[in-house]
């Protein structure tokens, strides 16, 4: 389905309200999803709880998945590139300082992330384990991309005899799970240390932890 252009100038009264409309679809459909889980809301419930009619939300979305991917979608791109840069820089890091380095850089923007956008970054936690299906299909890929540079990143890094060299999937895909471990307690606020500390103490967890021996 394509989307009808909306009337009014950019930054109009027209434009600012549309605007406005479409962030109490975004918020309301977040509060619910984290209640209650993706599958078990629908666009009446999400309309309902931003006080619409039902025919409001696809003036703003095609679908629920449509939605679901524009919640996630500034977390989405910001850890993205962290990771592809992280990637870049270990194609010539050959020493665990300079490994440290690109390893606390995507601890840096987690961490900038979890303080921007903690709803979307708790919805993505919940449900990234799920099936890919419906709406929750834009999460679910975007796991599967953590992933895909994570394994990435961990082969360049025994490449450069910096980890050991057990099997990259095995090795990456623990450390995703520590770290969505770390940022989930840290939304629960369970009491694990200073939350800006925390990627620093991962980073030196993985480099001590699965270094490669002298």
């Amino acid at each position: 389905m394509k989307k009808r252009k909306r009337p009014g100038q950019p930054g109009g009264v027209r434009d600012t309200n549309r605007k406005a409309r479409k962030e109490a679809l975004l918020e309301a459909a977040l509060l619910l999803f984290l209640e209650h889980g993706i599958e078990g809301v629908s666009v009446d419930d999400i309309t309902t709880k931003a006080k619409m009619a039902k025919g409001s939300f696809y003036r703003y979305f095609e679908s629920q998945e449509a939605l679901v991917g524009e919640l996630i979608h500034p977390t989405r791109e910001k850890v993205t590139r962290a990771l592809e840069q992280c990637s870049m820089e270990l194609n010539t890091a050959a020493t665990r300082d300079a490994q440290f380095q690109a390893y606390a850089r995507i601890g840096d923007v987690i961490g900038t992330v979890f303080l921007e956008s903690p709803g979307a970054v708790r919805l993505y936690l919940q449900e990234n384990r799920a099936p890919g299906v419906g709406a929750r299909k834009p999460i679910v890929e975007f796991s599967a991309v953590v992933s895909r540079y994570a394994i990435e990143i961990t082969k360049k890094a025994q490449k450069h005899g910096i980890l050991r060299p057990i099997p990259e999937a095995v090795s990456a895909l623990a450390v995703v799970g520590a770290s969505e471990r770390l940022v989930h307690a840290l939304l629960l606020e369970e009491p694990i240390g200073n939350p800006l500390e925390v990627p620093k103490h991962l980073a030196t967890l993985i480099l001590d932890g699965l270094k490669a021996p002298a």
